[in-house]
């Protein structure tokens, strides 16, 4: 049964995932063709400094639901139901947390939107209704991660995907026959309210008597929601600190038509990579099992096994992306403004989320091996440190290199910081506290990998095409980077033993498996 709902909660992820990034990209380039690039940055803006304020969520939506599995599984009914509603009263008060931020918020637009010529009063309008969009989602945040909890994750993704799909259908007709932002709002409130009616009655349906049910939460749960909670919370702060401020600190240093343009690039690889991280994520329950049965030398060797995985996907997609992403941008958002970024700001986007993502195996571990609250003070200091040098290297490479490389010094911040701490840390705390050692081999190894993608990188560099057709251009420029990728991957899989000793038993399997269903097959 739980295989059963496995398959069917990840099939329906990518089955949206694909719908929605195809939607996303399409309102999108109708957003730039029918009111302009500077409003694409606006609306990047909003995203941006929402998604700063939703750290008041502090990971307790994520805390409550890990607590309600044990007692869902127990039949704990009387539990579940005092859990979800402490669940209720705090989003609730989130709600209204959020809602008077924003409102403070409001005031600092003028500043934060830097090269927005309209009036002020736009401004805090449309972003009222992108505040009062996000505000609805809390409101029934608890029967979302009730039903989550009782593995109905095809559900609530099938919801909120259909909510979304939905908006982005009305906003291209909005912006089609109206090109007005105000009215591009109102449809993603309109599609918030949508979901909270569906999931309400959904929920009500399914488990009413949950709902119903008015229990107190006892002090030892209580205590390990807690305890959950502080990680949570620093995990949260860390991310808001590095993924959000940096679209905040390049519109208010530089401008949001630069915030724009930057945006069309880093959506199209944040979609894509959401993708690929379906590799990953589905697995943290099968590798806590392995965790729990093996001992640790073999746990290791699974850890190197998709350590490797990990770079091979990353150099293939992240080559690929960066031989393509130019024609990319103008063949999806078709404008008659200019939306290419310099090359090495293109550049520099590659080589920062490549990093990034190789950090995807050591944390599907931590998950599994629940040390995440090992490490919970890492983000802060990441975090922290991202602004300081971000703010810093704005100045430094504008002054150095000109306005055009601004941007590149926000990124080179990030960098560093995923270099110097997430790089370090993550691996030390996984080794130390789940596998007993020290991952010294392991950062020789990642190191030489993020090494060996950046050579990949310059080399695709020089050796990339131009043609006056962008398609023929994007297609050409695509092969030459899946050829250079080819080196890189082989020289992987060659000095690794446990990739070579994994890939090797499973196409054993495959094969055995083809042979006894022959042998079965009546001739």
């Amino acid at each position: 049964m739980a295989k059963k709902y496995g398959i069917l909660n990840v099939s329906v992820s990518v089955i949206f995932k694909i719908f929605l990034l195809i939607g996303n990209l399409l309102v999108r380039r109708y957003l730039i063709q029918c009111i302009g690039n500077e409003i694409n940055g606006l609306n990047s803006l909003y995203i941006s400094i929402l998604d700063f304020l939703s750290v008041t969520e502090l990971g307790i939506g994520t805390a409550i639901t890990f607590c309600m599995y044990r007692p869902i599984v127990k039949g704990e009914l009387d539990k579940v139901s005092a859990l979800y509603g402490l669940f209720t009263k705090i989003y609730l008060i989130i709600s209204a947390v959020i809602t008077l931020a924003g409102l403070g918020v409001m005031f600092f637009l003028p500043v934060l939107a830097k090269g927005y010529a309209l009036k002020n009063s736009e401004l805090y309008l449309t972003f009222f209704l992108m505040l009062i969009s996000v505000v609805i989602t809390y409101l029934f945040a608890s029967k979302t991660s009730l039903l989550n909890a009782y593995k109905n994750n095809y559900i609530t993704t099938a919801i909120s995907s259909s909510g979304q799909l939905l908006q982005f259908l009305l906003q291209i007709i909005v912006l089609i026959y109206t090109k007005s932002f105000f009215w591009f709002l109102i449809c993603r409130v309109l599609s918030s309210l949508l979901q909270w009616g569906v999931t309400e009655i959904v929920a009500r349906v399914k488990y009413n008597p949950i709902i119903k049910n008015k229990q107190k939460i006892d002090p030892e749960t209580k205590k390990e929601v807690t305890k959950n909670v502080k990680a949570m919370f620093m995990h949260k702060i860390g991310n808001m600190l590095v993924n959000t401020a940096d679209s905040v600190i390049i519109s208010a240093f530089i401008g949001v038509i630069v915030l724009g343009k930057y945006t069309n690039y880093t959506i199209i690889v944040s979609a894509l990579t959401g993708v690929l991280m379906l590799f990953f994520t589905p697995l943290t329950s099968v590798i806590g099992h392995l965790c729990i049965e093996e001992d640790k030398s073999a746990v290791k060797k699974y850890l190197n096994f998709f350590h490797t995985f990990n770079f091979i996907l990353g150099t293939v997609f992240f080559l690929g992306y960066y031989g393509i992403i130019d024609n990319l941008v103008n063949i999806c958002f078709k404008s008659n403004e200019e939306l290419e970024l310099v090359k090495s700001v293109s550049f520099i986007i590659t080589l920062n989320y490549f990093i990034q993502f190789m950090r995807q195996a050591t944390m599907l571990f931590r998950d599994a091996t629940g040390t995440f609250y090992n490490d919970r003070w890492k983000p802060l200091f990441e975090g922290l440190l991202n602004i300081g040098l971000s703010i810093g290297f704005v100045y430094l490479f504008g002054y150095l290199f000109g306005e055009d490389f601004a941007v590149v010094g926000v990124i080179v911040a990030t960098i560093i910081t995923n270099l110097t701490i997430c790089h370090i840390v993550e691996p030390h705390v996984l080794y130390k506290y789940a596998l007993g050692d020290k991952p010294t081999k392991y950062y020789i190894r990642n190191y030489l990998y993020i090494v060996a993608f950046a050579a990949a990188l310059v080399v695709l560099h020089f050796c990339m095409q131009s043609y006056q057709s962008e398609w023929k251009e994007l297609l050409v420029n695509g092969c030459i980077a899946v050829a250079i990728a080819v080196i890189p991957c082989t020289a992987a899989i060659l000095t690794d033993r446990d990739f070579r000793h994994h890939i090797k038993n499973v196409l054993l399997k495959i094969k055995k498996k083809f042979r006894k269903q022959k042998e079965e097959t009546p001739s």
